[in-house]
């Protein structure tokens, strides 16, 4: 079976002390209403190892939501994934479609990000998705394979057990325009027929596919219904509990 996920992905919100307040929040919501799925925060680096020490590692999961292509040295400003690791967290976001447009990450960096973050024994969200430009041409498989392919085909099958796929339809996030519920099944069938193709069947099956595309309390059940999406990757919904909890509430 594999594994139901919402994660939250903070991006650059929140001053520590607001980050802190919001995953003590959280914690007690999730304690008092345990939920039916795994849940994840990630946060900016410089929250991780204050709210490892706030959140119940059995209830809450933690992430960052980058780390280096370096293991160490002189890389300033640099975070590596030794140094996520440990803080106390478990998880890493990598191959965001803003670290994508924004700092020019390409599949090769990604892919010694990846090799880094599992050998320190991180767990990675890998995020895959495709513009409104390549959406409007059909190449949106195209793409999706092409950066899974880019990043991911050189693991093992052992090493991919640690991976789980975020599918964001980027032309639809912030946009005014809305992927429906059977585009994003549509999507999650394809990326889990290209992993049977390269892993193999069981690896497939196994993997967690999120969507992170613009999904909110109201549209979570909907969505989460179809066979091939196992949860969701969430940006702004993630920095209210109770919008949250209603995402995390829809596994129920």
């Amino acid at each position: 079976m594999r594994k139901k996920i919402v994660a939250g992905n903070w991006k650059m919100n929140l001053n520590l002390q607001d980050g802190i307040a919001l995953a003590k929040d959280l914690n007690t919501a999730l304690t008092a209403d345990k939920p039916n799925c795994d849940v994840v925060i990630c946060t900016p680096f410089i929250h991780l190892a204050s709210v490892a020490n706030e959140i119940d590692s059995n209830i809450i999961g933690l992430g960052a939501e980058n780390c280096a292509d370096k293991s160490s040295g002189a890389y300033t400003g640099e975070v590596s994934a030794e140094m996520v690791k440990s803080t106390g967290a478990q998880y890493v976001i990598l191959g965001h479609s803003e670290r994508r447009a924004y700092y020019n990450e390409t599949p090769e960096i990604l892919k010694e990000k990846i090799n880094l973050a599992l050998a320190n024994g991180l767990k990675v969200i890998f995020c895959i998705g495709e513009v409104l430009e390549e959406r409007e041409s059909g190449k949106q498989s195209e793409v999706v394979k092409s950066q899974l392919e880019g990043s991911l085909f050189d693991l093992s099958v052992e090493e991919f057990k640690n991976i789980i796929l975020a599918y964001e339809p980027v032309w639809a996030i912030g946009t005014g325009k809305t992927a429906s519920a059977e585009q994003a099944e549509e999507m999650h069938a394809f990326i889990r027929s290209a992993i049977a193709e390269k892993f193999g069947n069981e690896a497939a099956e196994n993997v967690s596919i999120l969507y992170g595309g613009s999904c909110k309390p109201s549209n979570a059940k909907e969505i989460f219904a179809k066979a091939n999406v196992d949860g969701g990757l969430i940006g702004g919904a993630a920095l209210k509990v109770a919008d949250f909890k209603g995402i995390i509430d829809a596994w129920k």
